[in-house]
């Protein structure tokens, strides 16, 4: 049954962060602009420290190979500076626990895992990473790869305003998405996880007596900072293996809500800093609406779901229509409609943290889980999540102005052939990472998730095996994060192959993003004539809905079938 107070608290939470939206995403464009914003007189002086230091000149703005380049420098010593602390971890300081050094194999997995904001894990956090490979690699890696993806927002946006070939300066993006946008929000967000009871302090961990009359050992830390970045940048890694679902790092029904807000506070500004950078107010409006239809519809579906019988416990005596739902997994401290609203806008928002195990959730579930890590775009993950979302309007628009005899452009930019064949090897590397891996491990004998039988014989799961090869596939294409467990992972089929689609699935996407963006910033803005395909408007944003919608589910529908639609009974 779902309780009207707790979709209340839902509601409440959406109406707030729209309200801060247009405020939040404001500030975000005049931050890109290099237009005077708040916080000019402190961030100033330490930004141009910051380009001394690094030999950087603010006023040179790149073109998109230059820019391309930069990023992958950037990226591939982040990834180098996590692989040598997950290796090292033994000689290196902050290991107040003694955890060991990790294979080489999860240590790629792992170092690629935290580059590419995906934060998809195959080690047991409390015993597997020390305090200072958390604090001084993991909790980098969170803010230089949110704001790579930013950055890489920002300067596919910038290309539409310029006709000069250049689309900015990486290093200047990426400095100012700290110091401007995540530093600010993810302190604040410190603050609120305090204040409702997330634990933050350098103490490794407290012994107490528990009521049997024994001890038990509480792994502390920074818990609070160390989520608020997670949350809010896309990442998801959580300071405890339970993630979210821990009453550590989320103690209430409050904070499951404000740690929501988290996730969709930069998702949702997304538009309106659009709207600003290309500086045609409303203009964001498209896919605004986009995301929220297929953001509420999606947690409708997955509350129903959740909330249904479940057909196979009808028959057990003492099964009531009351507990015949799917209640294993969730915590109960949540009520339903929270509970599914977190891991909804989790994955959703490419977040990927968990307030329950995705493993038991109903099939329906998991297919509505699924289908967000497919559109990647609803709204996304931090800055790449709206790059393409851009891309699929492109195509729309596109399509849209082939349909009825119009001129395809985009704000006073032609669409060529050009920009449309990179926005199809952005759309279709996507499912090409999933479903290769996915095919290799099932066909390969890799997936051992198995189920003991009568007799104590190994049974294999089939649909459920498939979808939960599946969903580890596709939470990594998608550099989600999370995973539907349990499944031997840990083997080096699962991390090499893992690592690889983690890497692929981030940088071929903002390679794509990058070349259309190079593209557009070589072109002339034209003025809008009779033929210009009008998008500010709500019938364009419905077209918009319909056209993610149905392109997702033409490449995705044959696998649902094999896996979550097979155990609907379809």
């Amino acid at each position: 049954m779902i309780d009207p107070y707790s979709l209340w608290g839902v509601v409440v939470l959406f109406g707030l962060v729209l309200a801060l939206a247009p405020y939040l995403g404001s500030y975000i464009g005049r931050v890109y602009l290099g237009r005077p914003a708040f916080g000019d007189a402190f961030w100033g002086p330490v930004e141009r420290g910051l380009y001394r230091l690094m030999g950087v000149d603010p006023r040179r703005s790149m073109r998109a190979r230059e820019y391309l380049t930069a990023l992958l420098l950037v990226n591939g010593l982040l990834w180098l500076w996590l692989f040598l602390w997950f290796l090292l971890q033994p000689s290196l300081p902050l290991d107040p626990n003694r955890v060991g050094g990790m294979r080489w194999d999860l240590a790629f997995h792992s170092a690629s895992s935290f580059t590419t904001n995906t934060d998809f894990v195959h080690f047991v956090a409390e015993s597997q990473v020390s305090q200072g490979t958390l604090l001084l690699a993991v909790e980098v890696a969170m803010f230089v790869s949110a704001a790579t993806g930013l950055s890489v927002m920002v300067a596919f946006v910038r290309s539409l305003t310029r006709k000069d070939g250049t689309i900015g300066n990486f290093y200047v993006d990426l400095v100012r998405s700290n110091t401007r946008v995540l530093l600010p929000l993810a302190l604040l967000g410190s603050v609120g996880l305090v204040l409702l009871g997330v634990p933050e302090t350098l103490r490794a961990a407290i012994t107490l007596p528990t009521l049997a009359g024994g001890s038990q050992t509480i792994v502390l830390g920074p818990v609070a900072s160390f989520s608020s970045i997670s949350l809010l940048g896309s990442n998801g890694g959580g300071w405890y293996t339970a993630n979210a679902a821990s009453p550590l790092a989320n103690p209430s029904e409050l904070s499951n809500l404000f740690e929501a807000g988290l996730m969709l506070l930069l998702p949702l500004s997304a538009p309106f800093a659009f709207a600003q950078i290309v500086r045609r107010p409303g203009e964001g409006m498209p896919f605004l609406g986009t995301t929220l239809s297929v953001l509420v519809v999606a947690m409708a579906l997955f509350v129903f779901f959740q909330a249904s019988a479940n057909p196979d416990l009808s028959g057990l005596a003492g099964v009531t229509a009351g507990t015949n739902g799917y209640p294993v997994g969730q915590e109960t401290r949540f009520s339903l409609v929270g509970a599914s609203a977190f891991q909804v806008v989790s994955v959703y928002s490419n977040v990927g943290a968990s307030n329950m195990a995705l493993g038991a959730l109903s099939p329906g579930g998991q297919l509505v889980l699924l289908f967000g890590m497919f559109t990647q775009s609803t709204p996304g993950g931090v800055g790449t999540g709206f790059g393409t979302l851009l891309t699929f309007l492109l195509l729309a628009v596109f399509v849209g102005g082939l349909m009825v005899g119009r001129t395809p452009e985009y704000l006073g930019k032609k669409i060529d052939q050009g920009h449309v064949r990179w926005a199809a090897v952005l759309l279709l590397v996507h499912p090409l990472l999933i479903l290769v891996p996915t095919g290799v491990a099932v066909l390969g004998g890799f997936d051992t998730l198995t189920a003991v039988g009568a007799g104590g014989t190994a049974a294999p799961l089939q649909a459920h095996a498939f979808t939960t090869v599946l969903y580890e596939f596709t939470s990594e294409a998608s550099n989600n994060g999370s995973a539907m467990a349990p499944i031997a992972d840990t083997t080096p089929f699962f991390n090499l192959a893992g690592g690889l689609v983690m890497l692929l699935g981030r940088y071929l996407p903002i390679l794509a993003m990058l070349t259309i963006a190079g593209r557009f910033s070589e072109e002339d803005v034209l003025p809008p004539g009779p033929g210009t395909l009008r998008t500010r408007s709500a019938t364009f944003m419905v077209y918009l809905t319909m056209f993610v919608i149905i392109l997702t589910g033409l490449l995705f529908l044959p696998v649902m079938a094999l896996g979550p639609l097979s155990q609907m009974g379809f």
